[in-house]
C-alpha cells in the first residue's frame, strides 16, 4: 500500500515521504496512529508542497549559518579575567559564557548548544573553539583569554 508519512517513523522514513509497506502495517499500525494516511492525489501534492516548504527553509537556515560563520571568523571573541601568575583561571569560560559573548558581538541570540566544547576554559591564552550551527553547517571561533591587571 502506497502511503504518506505523517511523522518520521524509524525504519520506514522521514515525514512527508511517499513509502511503499505492507497492506496489514499500514491499516493497523500507520494509519491508526496517525503516522500515515494513504497517498491519494491530494495527499501527494501536499505533500509534495510540504517538501519544498522545508527544502526552502533548510537552505535560507544554511545561508544564515554561513553568514553569522563569515561574521565570526572576522572578529574573535575576547575575555578579560582574573588569573594567578602562572596564567590559571581562577574561574573559567564555559559554553554559556562564550556564547553570551558571541550573542553581544553579532547582536542577536546565539544557543550555547551551538557550541562544541569538550570542558571549560581555564587558561589563559587563545583557544580554538567548534562551531555546529543550524543546517549542518561547521566552523570555528577564536576565544582570545587575557588576564586582568
Amino acid at each position: 500500500m502506497k502511503v504518506v508519512l505523517k511523522h518520521d517513523v524509524p525504519g520506514v522514513g522521514k515525514a512527508n515521504e511517499i513509502k511503499n509497506v505492507a497492506d496489514g502495517y499500514a491499516r493497523n499500525y500507520l494509519i491508526p496512529h496517525g503516522l500515515a494516511v494513504v497517498a491519494t492525489q491530494g495527499q501527494l501534492k501536499a505533500a509534495k508542497t510540504e517538501a519544498e516548504t522545508q527544502a526552502a527553509q533548510n537552505a535560507r537556515r544554511q545561508e544564515r549559518a554561513q553568514a553569522l560563520l563569515a561574521q565570526l571568523s572576522n572578529s574573535p571573541v575576547h575575555f578579560t579575567v582574573k588569573a594567578g601568575e602562572k596564567g590559571r583561571l581562577y574561574g573559567s569560560i564555559t559554553s554559556a559564557d562564550v556564547a553570551e559573548a558571541i550573542a553581544r558581538i553579532i547582536g542577536a541570540k546565539f544557543d550555547k548548544r551551538w557550541i562544541l566544547m569538550d570542558r571549560p576554559i581555564r587558561e589563559v591564552g587563545t583557544h580554538t573553539v567548534d562551531l555546529k550551527l543550524q543546517g549542518g553547517i561547521r566552523g570555528q571561533v577564536q576565544v582570545i583569554v587575557t588576564a586582568e591587571v
